[in-house]
């Protein structure tokens, strides 16, 4: 059985407007327990991502000022995408090679999904475990034969 990004991904993707303050957006951000949004266009589009290395490199770093900047002034515009029936596998390998901690899942145009970093951990983990009890259920009888 091939797991796919379907399989592993949080269907529900927090957004936000690139026009938001970035300070609002961090507040929100804050109050939803999440590091990361995905930034919209003027007309819904997906335009970027956000992250809390966005907030830290280009706002306090550099001694920006939260209350007069926008989130689309801050945020990365190039944002990696799969579809849904993209092996795990590949996932993976596109997450390490190239340094991300999340991949946006589209159906055509349309955002359905996100892969975090700490969905492949989950993912393994559940993996780990399955593997796990079924070499348990491999042990060997201690009695003796004779």
């Amino acid at each position: 059985m091939v797991l796919l990004a379907r399989d592993i991904m949080e269907p529900k993707v927090l957004t936000v407007d690139g026009e938001m303050g970035v300070r609002d957006c961090a507040q929100y951000l804050t109050g939803q327990h999440k590091g990361y949004a995905v930034v919209l266009g003027p007309h819904g589009e997906v335009v970027g991502i956000v992250t809390e290395w966005d907030f830290l490199s280009k706002v306090m770093a550099v001694g920006g000022d939260p209350a007069a900047l926008h989130v689309r002034d801050i945020a990365t515009p190039i944002l990696r995408s799969c579809t849904p029936e993209t092996p795990a596998e590949d996932l993976v390998e596109t997450m390490a090679t190239e340094g991300i901690r999340r991949i946006v899942v589209r159906s055509g145009p349309q955002v359905v999904g996100i892969i975090t970093s700490r969905d492949v951990l989950v993912m393994f983990r559940q993996y780990i475990d399955k593997l796990s009890a079924q070499i348990a259920g491999y042990h060997s009888d201690p009695t003796p034969l004779g």
